[in-house]
Order: C-alpha cells, then sequence, then structure tokens
C-alpha cells in the first residue's frame, strides 16, 4: 500500500465526519468575566448589608478570581473556593448536592471527598447547557443568602454567559 500525504487524506476525513464531529471553539470564562462576576456578587451581598468572600472557578475547577469583603472570616476564602469546584464538578447548585447527601444513600459517599463542600452557595456558571465555570460564595450569613447573591450576579451578567 502506498503512503499518502497527510494533505491527500484529509479531506477524506472531512467527507467521514471525523474533523467535523468534534467542535472547533469552546466557550471560555475569561478573567475578565470572572472579575465581573465576582463584583457583580459582592455588590449584591453588599446591597443586602453583607460582605462575602466570592471565587470563580474555570471549567477545569482552576481559580481565576477571588475577593474578600472587609470584616468576612479568612476560612470563608477557601470554603468559596471549594463551594465554586463543588458546583463546576456536579454542574449542580452545592445547596442541592447538600439536600442530596443527608437524603439519598447512594449520593452520601460525597461528603468523603475533601475537595468537594457540600454547603449551599455554589453554583455552575453555564454556557447554553455547557458549564464553563463555578461560582462559591462564603460568608454572607448562610447558604440562601451566598446562594442569592450569586445568583444575582449570574442574572445581571446572563446576556456575557451566551457564546
Amino acid at each position: 500500500m502506498a503512503l499518502r500525504p497527510v494533505s491527500m487524506m484529509f479531506p477524506l476525513l472531512l467527507a467521514a465526519g471525523g474533523a467535523a464531529a468534534a467542535p472547533l471553539l469552546r466557550p471560555e470564562l475569561s478573567l475578565a468575566l470572572a472579575g465581573e462576576l465576582v463584583d457583580a456578587t459582592l455588590a449584591a451581598c453588599q446591597a443586602q448589608g453583607r460582605g462575602a468572600a466570592v471565587a470563580v472557578v474555570d471549567r477545569g475547577g482552576n481559580l481565576v478570581a477571588l475577593k474578600r469583603a472587609d470584616g468576612v472570616g479568612p476560612h470563608n476564602t477557601l470554603a468559596a473556593q471549594r463551594k465554586a469546584y463543588t458546583a463546576l464538578s456536579a454542574r449542580t447548585p452545592t445547596r442541592v448536592l447538600a439536600e442530596r447527601a443527608r437524603t439519598q444513600p447512594d449520593t452520601a459517599n460525597l461528603t468523603t471527598l475533601p475537595e468537594l463542600l457540600l454547603l449551599g452557595g455554589g453554583l455552575p456558571i453555564m454556557s447554553g447547557n455547557e458549564a464553563i465555570g463555578g461560582i462559591g460564595v462564603a460568608g454572607a450569613g448562610g447558604a440562601a443568602m451566598d446562594e442569592s447573591c450569586a445568583a444575582r450576579a449570574i442574572d445581571a451578567l446572563a446576556s456575557k454567559l451566551s457564546f
């Protein structure tokens, strides 16, 4: 069998659907947008008289942005980051995961993974059906308030999350 140059085989791959099957571009969470999400979240918390720590991770779970308001305990920075990571990993709000871990035996084992934090306040950041990151809030006065601040920021920036 004679060897063919790669350039001659590429049209064959396209015709077979090989190259067309994989998307070439994926939406990514930029540093600028992560910063906007953090600032909008802090503003939402401050509008309710609360401070917080806010973390945003990218699709790989890497920390992209983190801020802690004055007077918020230092442990909240790690909690916010772990909530963001957890929400991204499961593509589910951390409040929902915490409830499942309490009520469903099959999910209870999630509490044994040290990277995950099953407390409300973490939300996946979605672009369409794709998780492009996670946001976590801690120290705003409880899980419901933490999640509310994050949800308001995501809602405020929804048009920028549609790629």
